[in-house]
């Protein structure tokens, strides 16, 4: 193959995306060269576009966003095996060093020399997937089965995330586990609870709407609406967190009415400091908090309700050596994991409509008063 020339959705500010022009040379030895079809947009994505920056990470170069990708190979390097032209493929875009400690322990995600497509973190900026093509690294492209559709195969990369908090987790089915936050993420942790055997998971979120979803789609079994509140000072805002804790435990689950009580498990996905300081008061003594929302940077916690009750706060961040196993579920059509294809809400096709996309990711509801769940750019 030689160099080509691929068109890109790229950001130059806040809001503010050009469709633009570059070369793409050949694939390297190592590299395949993909076709992306699908993309799904993320809260990462939608920060960069919103603001030009995510948290404390600033953009300081124009960057192509997306990562949560699925294509179809159109070239192979000379020393790649297991790939081929025409193989439908999941993009794990995340490229560590492979030579540090964690790395060689296979806690790749947390590789202080990751290199991530569409993260402004390193620099020069790894461009991300809304582009025509890319060339990757083989070793990070998964094949796909026949049965696996590519708007399945982007969700590979959220669904990883689900399983990797739930592996940091070391969840035991039985368990009973609380959810905060009903996004995308906060239905896909559900999901991945529900399909490693856990016996009730319960979701709250301030949306009634996303709650519900979780229930009848059977991504949970209790649904808890969250009230609204603009607290002041740190005894209010501890006293609210006690309250819906109590709702939680209090909560009932099941033909028989049984009681939840504490959770083994809660997976916060909000980053909202209330949210924290309830999953400290909800989660049973030698329980685990596994901490996946990136909101507040800086909290304030009432630590001591969860060291004195050895209430275990985890970090989860993104995922390592998943993408095989969510393959291997999504193919088999595992009956004990929901259709996770229902959270693709809207879809948009083509370079131009990428804005459009963006500004529908960032609503509650579309025009048509339908959830947004998970917004997709197909190519």
């Amino acid at each position: 193959m030689s160099s080509s020339e691929v068109r890109a959705s790229v950001l130059h500010g806040a809001k503010d995306l050009r469709v633009e022009t570059r070369t793409l040379p050949a694939p390297s030895a190592t590299e395949v060269q993909v076709a992306v079809q699908a993309t799904g947009l993320c809260g990462s994505d939608l920060h960069y576009f919103s603001h030009y920056r995510n948290g404390d990470i600033i953009v300081r170069e124009p960057m192509t966003l997306g990562h949560e990708s699925a294509g179809v190979v159109t070239g192979v390097g000379s020393e790649v095996k297991h790939l081929q032209v025409g193989d439908r493929v999941a993009l794990e875009v995340g490229l560590p060093c492979e030579d540090c400690a964690l790395c060689k322990e296979g806690r790749y995600n947390i590789c202080k020399g990751m290199r991530f497509r569409s993260s402004a973190k390193a620099f020069p900026h790894f461009q991300g997937t809304l582009q025509e093509r890319i060339n990757h690294p083989a070793k990070w492209v998964h094949k796909l089965p026949e049965s696996v559709t590519l708007e399945q195969g982007a969700l590979v990369e959220p669904l990883s995330v689900a399983m990797h908090a739930r592996d940091r987790a070391q969840l035991k089915p039985g368990s009973t586990v609380l959810v905060l936050g009903a996004g995308a993420v906060g239905l896909l942790c559900a999901a991945a609870c529900k399909a490693s055997g856990a016996k009730a998971v319960v979701i709250a979120d301030i949306q009634e709407d996303r709650v519900h979803f979780a229930v009848q789609n059977g991504f949970a079994d209790v649904a808890i609406v969250v009230p609204m509140a603009r607290l002041q000072t740190i005894e209010d805002k501890l006293a609210y967190a006690k309250e819906l804790a109590g709702r939680v435990t209090a909560s009932k689950v099941g033909a028989g009415e049984e009681e939840v009580g504490e959770v083994g498990v809660t997976f916060e996905c909000t980053g909202v400091e209330s949210c924290m300081q309830t999953a400290i008061y909800a989660t049973q003594a030698g329980g685990k908090i596994m901490i996946i929302g990136m909101g507040t940077p800086i909290q304030t916690l009432p630590i001591s309700a969860a060291a004195l009750r050895e209430v275990d706060l985890v970090g989860v961040f993104r995922y390592a050596n998943n993408y095989p196993e969510v393959i291997n579920m999504l193919s088999a059509k595992n009956a004990t994991l929901q259709d996770v294809g229902k959270l693709v809400t809207q879809r948009f096709e083509g370079l131009d409509k990428i804005p459009e996309a963006f500004d529908m990711a960032g609503r509650v509801k579309d025009g048509n008063g339908n959830l947004v769940l998970k917004v997709v750019v197909a190519m």
